[in-house]
């Protein structure tokens, strides 16, 4: 039987590779003329949905990477509870995307870059973070913070600061 130190480092790496895609999402988006931003959502070890950033191409102010995504799985799949899913996001997310976890009840997010830090990257955004929505809300998923955000750095510099 493994102990939870091994469970706890297993869910870690399987943190790692998904936030590796989420990541690749958030290059792409950004390669199709969007903003940086991408998401997958996962039951269990298996991918169900990703999603990138369209504001640009779908001329849709809110088509974020995590909304279009969860809008989408929930219309397709007829359900409006993700408590058994986990939404990995390149990107902590904005107040707008947080607050359809919250009605959406998901079980888990994880995220790369935080809010305060693209904010000091991009020079602005709305002020304030999904830990404060969430501790305001009744539905409350999980949080894993800082995920490759060394990597997540130069992604949304390169795109914010050019």
């Amino acid at each position: 039987m493994e102990n939870h130190t091994e469970r706890a480092a297993e869910q870690k790496k399987t943190d790692i590779e998904f936030m590796k895609q989420a990541l690749n999402l958030a290059q792409s988006a950004a390669k199709n003329g969007n903003e940086p931003f991408g998401a997958l959502l996962v039951k269990g070890d298996q991918v169900v949905l990703t999603g990138e950033n369209q504001i640009h191409t779908e001329s849709d102010p809110t088509f974020h990477a995590e909304l279009g995504l969860i809008r989408e799985f929930c219309s397709t799949q007829k359900i409006t509870d993700l408590a058994e899913y986990t939404l990995y996001t390149s990107c902590e997310p904005c107040c707008m995307c947080t607050g359809a976890m919250v009605w959406s009840n998901l079980g888990r997010m994880v995220y790369s870059l935080s809010h305060d830090e693209l904010a000091e990257i991009a020079g602005f955004n709305i002020m304030i973070g999904s830990e404060e929505i969430f501790a305001k809300s009744p539905n409350q998923p999980e949080v894993v913070k800082g995920i490759l955000q060394e990597e997540a750095v130069p992604l949304y510099t390169n795109y914010f600061q050019k």
